[in-house]
């Protein structure tokens, strides 16, 4: 069967290509869908649906657009209800594509209008199933951000239909089909998946903790929602985006794309609430930087950071990108919803040094500095990482905030002396560090290269302990 797994890795996301006959379906686009559009005239098919597996919290889809300029069919499963034209199938419904088959099955809990769809292929044997949320490779959607947007819903109350879905929806179906998910290792959407993004069923249900056959709904409602994070702030936003409707990616783009020079660029910081963000190396950050911008790079997990750490989708945004990459900068934040870039330093942070204007640094230091440092440091030292993380194992005496929720706790950190902070390699903790001193506290000191180089030195660290080994 051709069907390709199409997976964008800052997003850990996976769209899907499946083409037969001259038709061709694509489930959960990215926003920019033009590779879509190429790919199908690659095959001289013409792409006749868009599936849409459930309203996506963590990223916009490119439905609408690949509706506009495709004409092809938006189809959603049971119960949802968008704000524009689409499909809204019942559950069974079979739709065709050349000679394959795509079959509604209608599996709510991650969200209530949550669907799967089944792959027959052209000898009428059931292939795969494309989860969406519902189910992952060795974990299973949160049932917590349908609430965030539907009050008549508990996180239970989804937990509850998802087991049932789980149950006498999916795992009824043959073992060796194989299982397509929306989400691999890193989404916010589950919180255990494994890095593989794909295998059979049959597997999964021997290894994946939620398809245990002798769990009790009850245990598995208390073992999905155990240790369940807060969701980033960006996801209902996102929500209603897929549910409403939002700008076409072409029209944030000729807009987003404005070359400011450094006097200009200065005047909108100064004269509006827009964000400096500033997405180069953190390397490059840490040598100069423009006062109070927030770092975010580029290469590392950008878009799902800039969701969790910045709390409104229209926040307008001034970029500080490195030359030639601002349009692919934009098009990222346009994946999660950031769609208000005002403009870009033309030129980069060069062309505002070279206009001598004010710009800030980031006292950084090696981690066998820090070492030196530790014993008359102990109780200064903040380690950014997650909680999972900072649980495994830490530097002794390390206070714990993770990146996630920092804007909840900086009055933690202290104002009349140095403090050391660190995450697992130096990227977290340049994002933190800019976050604080773009509240006012400059005291502090980033230790390069994390705890991935300080376990290299002999500061005592403190390590996880299974309490079954205890004594």
């Amino acid at each position: 069967m051709n069907i390709q797994q199409i997976y964008t890795g800052c997003l850990a996301q996976a769209a899907y290509y499946i083409e037969s006959k001259g038709e061709a379906a694509i489930i959960d686009p990215l926003r920019e869908v033009q590779p879509y559009i190429e790919k199908a005239k690659s095959d001289n098919a013409t792409i006749k649906y868009i599936f849409e597996t459930h309203f996506h919290a963590d990223f916009v889809s490119g439905h609408l657009d690949l509706q506009n300029k495709t004409g092809a069919q938006i189809v959603f499963g049971p119960t949802a209800n968008p704000n524009y034209k689409a499909l809204i199938a019942e559950d069974n419904q079979v739709f065709t594509v050349g000679d394959y088959k795509i079959k509604v099955i209608h599996t709510p809990g991650h969200t209530m209008e949550s669907t799967t769809y089944l792959l027959i292929d052209e000898n009428g044997k059931e292939h795969g199933i494309v989860t969406g949320d519902t189910l992952f490779i060795g974990d299973v959607g949160r049932p917590d951000l349908a609430q965030k947007v539907a009050s008549d819903l508990t996180k239970e109350k989804l937990a509850g239909y998802l087991f049932d879905s789980l149950r006498n929806k999916i795992m009824t179906l043959p073992d060796d089909i194989i299982v397509y998910p929306a989400h691999g290792a890193g989404s916010a959407c589950g919180k255990n998946m494994s890095k593989e993004t794909t295998d059979t069923l049959g597997n999964q249900k021997k290894t994946n903790y939620a398809l245990r056959a002798d769990m009790t709904k009850e245990e598995f409602i208390a073992e999905l929602l155990d240790g369940l994070s807060e969701p980033p702030a960006y996801f209902p936003q996102n929500v209603m985006m897929n549910i409403k409707g939002y700008e076409s990616l072409d029209k944030v783009m000729k807009i987003s794309q404005k070359p400011l020079s450094p006097q200009a660029f200065e005047a909108v910081a100064n004269e509006t609430d827009a964000i400096v963000l500033d997405v180069r190396h953190q390397s490059e950050f840490i040598k100069g930087h423009i006062p109070r911008s927030i770092f975010i790079g580029i290469d590392g997990g950008f878009a799902p950071w800039v969701g969790a750490l910045i709390a409104d989708v229209s926040q307008p945004i001034l970029l500080v990108a490195p030359d030639g990459r601002e349009e692919e900068v934009i098009t990222r934040l346009s994946r999660v919803g950031f769609d208000n870039v005002v403009g870009y330093l033309e030129g980069s942070f060069e062309a505002w040094k070279n206009a001598g204007l004010e710009y800030d640094t980031l006292t950084s230091i090696s981690a066998e500095e820090f070492a030196k440092r530790y014993p008359e440091n102990k109780d200064v030292i903040f380690d950014v990482r997650k909680d999972g993380e900072f649980s495994s194992e830490h530097v002794d005496g390390a206070n714990h905030t993770s990146l996630d929720n920092i804007n909840d706790h900086l009055s933690e950190f202290p104002e009349d002396k140095p403090f050391y902070i660190h995450c697992a390699g130096g990227y977290r903790s340049v994002i933190a560090a800019s976050i604080l001193k773009s509240r006012g506290i400059h005291n502090l000191i980033d230790v390069a290269g994390g705890y991935g180089a300080i376990k290299k030195t002999d500061i005592p660290r403190t390590d996880y302990v299974c309490p079954s080994t205890l004594k």
